[in-house]
């Protein structure tokens, strides 16, 4: 496909040269700054969703290089440790602007790698530059702490200090954001890293390696190990010497994980599944609940933790909101991700996409009554043959909360609306899961929206509004969702060990054991 010499505003020549890259050059480790291949030479394809043919090849990481990655990014956690913060930040503020200054190129090798279409993934890696530029200035400041005077005698005084190596494993989904989001605080708080991202989608963890190098980072302060999360990832998780590990995953994994790094009492940030309400009443500004309730679901190829994929709609005015709703879906453009007008993508690999359709068909076995979509599209808005991509109709189910499709995370376009009669009932289906990561409130009564806030069982809420992050305030959620909040200040808590140093004023009394003529 080619419909301009660019698109939008990235030359055609831009994504032909990544194109060739991909295919041409292995995206390998990177282990104390040097790239490597594996010790076995293995290799593993990643596919181009878009037609399922091998878009390039990754090295096949295991224990072996975590264990050379895990043993660099110890050596050099001492030095790093101990660098300035004042220099720390100007090492994560040049990493921003080396990701502004290759942003074309990271834009495209995400679209074709993860499949999401062009103007998601263009404000994707513009949050990776965002994570850096934020976290630089953390860097100065965050590791004060608080003073406990004693009335004259004592002076106590809490201080942050760097922890260790931080083992980041990063998914398939939005793998560079995702992963320069965990990386840029370690770094500023003074850890090293070893990153293992997902093996669906490799590409852009090898180009960060490349600018981080760019850059100038000491060897050893990141590491990166591809390859798969049963070998490359468990061994991560198992290492002695990574004392902290962030995973964004879905929540089966996420319990694995935790169990395993249980064995060795490791710090865990988890960021797991979400199967996120959206309430809309009746006295709702009704065309914001819809905006918001359909770019939520379905833009990022509904591969997004924080979709709200469960519509909950108040009776008088359920009908005519999910007619609505489908209308939408069904005029929402499916192509090619490279499309600037594209809307919704391929799914990221075809075991996924089989994945996504046994829900659907779930759902209709249950007797969920399917308005739109529940199909491969084979065609894109366009008329261009999709047969061979991953991609999906926009789905729109009515059903029941008890049902699968509504109780399980499908992670992707697929949603199910669901009536309630009232605030009480609507409360509580809404926190009839076992996830409880996101909840989005639509209603022009405050104080109803406030009520909600406070009863809804998720670590964020958002009142007539769609997901909006923003960089200080805390991520996470409650439930099988996770347990830890990451972001701005509260990224502090999980990065960094909070140290307590006690100074006596005047000489204190000190019991004597054991000395002769008490």
């Amino acid at each position: 496909m080619r419909y301009a010499d660019q698109v939008a505003g990235i030359p055609w020549e831009t994504i032909e040269a990544v194109r060739r890259r991909l295919k041409e050059r292995p995206a390998l480790h990177y282990i104390a700054g040097n790239f490597v291949p594996s010790e076995s030479g293995e290799t593993f394809p990643s596919l181009d969703p878009a037609t399922n043919e091998v878009l390039g090849v990754a090295a096949r990481g295991g224990p072996k290089e975590v264990d050379k990655a895990a043993r660099a990014a110890h050596e050099a956690f001492p030095r790093w440790s101990r660098t300035k913060a004042k220099e720390r930040k100007r090492y994560l503020l040049k990493i921003a602007e080396l990701i502004e200054k290759h942003a074309d190129e990271l834009a495209v090798m995400e679209c074709l790698d993860a499949g999401q279409v062009l103007r998601i993934v263009r404000a994707q890696v513009a949050r990776a530059a965002e994570n850096f530029a934020f976290y630089a200035e953390y860097a100065e400041h965050a590791m004060e702490d608080r003073t406990f005077p004693v009335d004259r005698d004592w002076l106590y005084y809490t201080v942050r200090v760097p922890t260790g190596p931080v083992g980041i494993i990063t998914p398939w989904n939005a793998p560079l954001m995702l992963s320069t989001w965990r990386i840029a605080p370690a770094l500023a708080f003074g850890n090293t890293v070893v990153l293992k991202p997902a093996e669906w989608s490799p590409f852009t963890a090898t180009k960060l390696a490349e600018i981080l190098e760019e850059a100038d980072l000491p060897p050893g302060v990141f590491n990166l190990v591809q390859g798969f999360g049963e070998e490359a990832g468990a061994a991560l998780v198992a290492h002695p010497l990574v004392p902290l590990l962030t995973l964004t995953g879905e929540t089966e994994t996420g319990k694995i994980v935790m169990r395993n790094a249980a064995e060795h009492l490791k710090r865990l940030s988890p960021e797991l599944g979400g199967k996120s309400p959206a309430l809309v009443f009746a006295d709702a500004d009704l065309e914001r609940a819809l905006d918001a309730v359909v770019f939520q679901i379905y833009s990022f190829n509904g591969e997004r933790c924080t979709a709200s994929s469960r519509l909950l709609v108040e009776e008088s005015i359920f009908g005519d909101f999910v007619a609505k709703v489908a209308e939408r879906a069904k005029a929402i453009r499916v192509g090619h991700p490279l499309d600037p007008e594209t809307e919704v993508g391929p799914l990221v690999h075809p075991e996924h996409l089989q994945r996504v359709l046994g829900y659907i068909q779930a759902g209709l076995a249950e007797g969920a009554r399917l308005l739109v979509g529940g199909e491969r599209a084979t065609t894109s808005f366009r008329g261009e043959d999709l047969s061979r991509g991953n991609y999906l109709k926009p789905t729109l189910f009515v059903g029941e909360n008890h049902m699968k499709i509504a109780q399980e995370e499908i992670f992707g376009p697929v949603l199910v609306a669901i009536p309630f009669k009232d605030e009480e009932e609507a409360l509580r289906k809404a926190n009839d899961t076992k996830y409880g990561l996101a909840a989005y409130v639509f209603t022009r009564d405050l104080e109803r929206a406030h009520r909600l806030a406070l009863e809804l069982e998720a670590g964020m809420v958002y009142l007539n509004s769609h997901n909006v992050r923003h960089l200080p305030t805390p991520f996470g959620g409650v439930k099988q969702s996770g347990d830890r909040r990451e972001g701005g200040h509260y990224a502090l808590d999980f990065y960094t060990d909070l140290k307590t140093i006690a100074l006596p004023l005047r000489p204190p009394h000190v019991p004597k054991f054991g000395k002769e003529g008490r």
